[in-house]
């Protein structure tokens, strides 16, 4: 007689998989629910028509709409993450790192990502400890942000002169800001004329011994 056990972790692994399915498509839908109609229109009907599937796992899986949404600007936050992290690895100057993030810059309004943050944003106002929870999520940046100052200035003057924890705390409200700014108004211009000069100042660090590379294994 056949054994019951191997059919029935099959049936477990199958159930768990569209689980994840199910879960991945939620936050997904949350991702466009935000983008497209914002916070205050991101309801659980909403996302679950997007995801098609039923309100009731929203809450299954996420506990609360806000869950869920925070949810969203975690998987919009790794993605954008990974791409920053990608240029900060494979940029070979300053001037480089610049133009990178220019161009980076531009796929986030293009993508929608940034108008996910505003809306959270802009949520955070009207939910108690929504706010703290999205500031949390800006943590791991303000860290990147370091990084990044640090390995662009280099050995140049500036490193003396600004202290690079301030600096990245600077870098990452000034970009956000231009982000929201240019999601806001739909006006591009201003935010790339910044971009513009960041380039010059990037080719001023790079002439000033400026850029250093990020530490490899078996680097000394």
């Amino acid at each position: 007689m056949a054994k019951a056990g191997p059919r029935l972790a099959a049936g477990e692994g199958g159930q768990r998989r569209k689980s994840a399915e199910v879960r991945q498509a939620l936050v997904t839908a949350a991702i466009e629910a935000l983008r497209d109609v914002g916070f205050a229109g991101s309801s659980a009907r909403e996302i679950a028509g997007r995801a098609g599937c039923s309100q009731a796992l929203v809450f299954y899986h996420f506990g609360s709409v806000t869950d869920l949404l925070l949810a969203a600007l975690d998987e919009v936050s790794s993605v954008r993450m990974a791409a920053y992290r990608s240029l900060l690895e494979h940029a070979g100057s300053a001037t480089a790192l610049a133009d990178s993030a220019r161009e980076i810059f531009l796929a986030d309004l293009d993508a929608g990502h940034v108008r996910v943050l505003v809306e959270m944003v802009t949520g955070a106002q009207a939910v108690p400890g929504l706010g703290a929870q999205v500031a949390q999520r800006l943590a791991p940046w303000r860290e990147f942000a370091e990084t990044a100052v640090r390995q662009a200035f280099g050995r140049s003057p500036l490193a003396r002169l600004l202290p690079a924890p301030e600096a990245a705390h600077a870098v990452v409200a000034g970009f956000l800001g231009l982000e929201m700014l240019a999601t806001l108004d739909g006006d591009r211009a201003a935010a790339l004329a910044v971009f513009d000069r960041a380039h010059s100042l990037a080719r001023l660090l790079d002439a000033t011994g400026g850029f250093r590379r990020p530490a490899r294994n078996g680097d000394v």
